[in-house]
């Protein structure tokens, strides 16, 4: 199972990324309220209880990796609990059972305060290098929303091309294949990325969940 992640938090420089756990349900329960992001998701709405279920089946599925995204400035120190400094969400799916190589990236900046300020960016960043590095993926892709420009515009400057566009869904294709400068690149841009125990950075000394 694709339980690869749950101790997993990669640091960065604005975000930091954290497996999605039953604390976070609620506050994204609430994110998933918005029209808005319905329409950007392409997603229905959910109960609550059902919104637990799916953060259960992302937890325990194979071909699912995902984490939340926090404002990494808020949550360091502890200070601040994870789900009062969450703005997104960012995910992998194997969607191919032929090829285990090719993950389907998503990235969900929910705050619209955190929009535009580079820290969706860096969480991508991030999931593409944690899937090079942990889970062998050599070529990623996104379907985006044709009215989502500014995503689609930040996945072209990571250097992603459009393959197709499906008028029905009215939504786009794009791809990167990873091959060894691209590797580089993307491994140069997360050369600041710390990987940490999660259990270990919520909980203090001495104390391990059982």
């Amino acid at each position: 199972a694709m339980r690869i992640n749950q101790n997993t938090v990669l640091q960065g420089k604005r975000v930091t990324l954290v497996p999605y756990t039953s604390a976070h349900v609620p506050r994204y329960h609430e994110w998933m309220q918005s029209e808005e992001l319905q329409r950007l998701t392409a997603s229905e709405p959910l109960s609550l209880e059902q919104e637990y279920e799916m953060q259960r089946s992302w937890r325990d599925d194979a071909d699912k990796c995902t984490f939340i995204v926090l404002d990494a400035e808020r949550w360091s120190g502890q200070a601040c609990a994870d789900e009062d400094c969450m703005v997104g969400d960012v995910n992998l799916f194997l969607t191919d059972t032929e090829d285990p190589t090719l993950g389907e990236i998503e990235i969900m900046i929910a705050e619209p305060s955190y929009r535009g300020r580079g820290f969706g960016k860096e969480a991508t960043l991030m999931m593409m290098s944690y899937g090079v590095r942990n889970l062998g993926i050599t070529k990623f892709e996104a379907k985006i929303g044709q009215e989502n420009e500014a995503s689609i515009c930040m996945f072209k400057k990571l250097h992603f091309k459009e393959v197709a566009v499906n008028s029905i869904f009215q939504e786009v294709t794009l791809r990167l294949h990873i091959c060894d400068q691209e590797r580089r690149w993307l491994l140069e841009q997360t050369n600041h990325v710390e990987e940490k125990s999660y259990l270990q950075l919520k909980l203090p000394a001495g104390v391990l969940e059982s």
